[in-house]
């Protein structure tokens, strides 16, 4: 009888660790969505626009690369402590929202693009961010980088 209830025991933990461990491998990814990512885009500009450094650095993945202009600033201490300064002065020095936003659901990864415009709304750079799909859901910023906008002649 002893034997019995431990032979019960041993099985009952048995399916308790398969099921927990099943659990997490069966768990249903989370929605990698076009409309997911161009809103987070669209929330972090928002954050340059209500002066919050704080939620800025929330979409700032542990190991973003922003490329900086070839002077890449690589894991976000880095890169927090180079965006901090935009954040000083009272009024935004620029504003960016997404155009373009494409999202691989295969590997949770999305692509945002669009313009960049000063205080005084005139387009100065183009962006381009690279997103990450966090098990909760959320996106977090990977790779960032942009360039100037050329305001060259049209070639013949």
């Amino acid at each position: 009888m002893h034997a019995t209830k431990s032979v019960e025991r041993v099985i009952l933990l048995t399916v308790m660790l398969l099921g927990s461990v099943c659990s997490g491998v069966l768990a249903k990814p989370p929605e990698a969505t076009q409309e997911s990512l161009k809103a987070s885009e669209t929330a972090f500009a928002k954050t340059m626009a209500d002066r919050d450094f704080k939620a800025f650095a929330s979409f700032v993945d542990e190991n973003a690369v922003f490329i900086n202009g070839g002077n890449p600033l690589r894991g976000k201490p880095a890169v927090l402590a180079h965006w901090e300064k935009f954040f000083k002065d009272p009024q935004a020095p620029f504003a960016w929202k997404p155009v373009i936003g494409e999202v691989s659901v295969a590997n949770g990864l999305g692509y945002t693009e669009g313009p960049v415009t000063d205080a005084s709304g005139k387009v100065v750079t183009t962006f381009f961010t690279t997103w990450k799909v966090q098990p909760d859901g959320s996106w977090r910023v990977v790779f960032d980088n942009g360039h100037d906008v050329c305001n060259c002649p049209k070639q013949p």
